[in-house]
């Protein structure tokens, strides 16, 4: 039973493998590069297992210590998961003690597979769900692990390797803007980090604009979905 769970929810991670490892190499090469052992990244990826907030995270080791701007920062950036959550309250009711990893492991890109795969019959529902949630996981921490591995081991300049965060970054825009019907939701974000940038400066103008973005797209709400039909 689980062999052929293992066996179905493989192919469908094989996309995922392929960019969890280069994006998790290159982070656990920047952790390396800002001056933190193999295990920093190692531990970080295991416990904190965020992507884009792994990338911060590094920022936010080496700025002055401030929690609640971590906090907050942290909240606003994965606060999307609790829309995962709750969209996957039905599928994940009834499995038992795979339900807390399988909350624990939700990411992007794990939420869009569990939640449009088509489970063939014969396969356990809840270890085909639980074995992409576990081989998702792996990809990302022993990338990050080999990542920040090798980065002992390279002899070259490394210190602007950290611009990574930042094309992935513009990556995901660049596919959500294509992904679009209408661009407004997209312009509003641009439009309120650059208004926050000008007011606030480029060391404090992160949390006040996505705390802006939130709260303007949920009063748009309404409006924004009208307009997507």
């Amino acid at each position: 039973m689980r062999y052929q769970a293992l066996k179905a929810a493989f192919p469908y991670t094989i996309p995922i493998f392929s960019g969890f490892w280069f994006l998790g190499l290159a982070y656990g090469i920047y952790m390396r590069a800002s001056g933190f052992s193999f295990v920093y990244p190692m531990i970080m990826s295991a416990l904190i297992f965020g992507g884009s907030l792994e990338f911060i995270a590094v920022e936010m080791l080496l700025s002055p210590f401030a929690p609640v701007q971590v906090l907050i920062m942290t909240l606003l950036i994965q606060a999307r998961h609790l829309f995962y959550g709750i969209s996957m309250l039905e599928k994940y009711k009834g499995l038992g003690w795979k339900k807390f990893f399988l909350i624990f492991g939700m990411c992007d890109e794990t939420f869009s597979i569990n939640y449009t795969a088509a489970i063939p019959e014969h396969v356990d529902r809840g270890w085909f769900l639980f074995f992409v949630t576990l081989l998702n996981y792996v990809y990302w921490v022993s990338g990050a692990t080999i990542g920040g591995l090798a980065g002992a081991l390279l002899k070259f300049d490394t210190s602007g390797i950290s611009f990574v965060m930042t094309a992935m970054f513009v990556v995901i825009f660049l596919e959500q803007w294509l992904k679009e019907k209408n661009h407004i939701s997209s312009l509003l974000g641009l439009s309120v980090s650059a208004i926050c940038l000008f007011f606030f400066g480029a060391d404090s103008f992160m949390i006040p604009a996505m705390a802006a973005i939130v709260g303007l797209l949920t009063l748009l709400k309404k409006k924004l979905s009208r307009l997507e039909v």
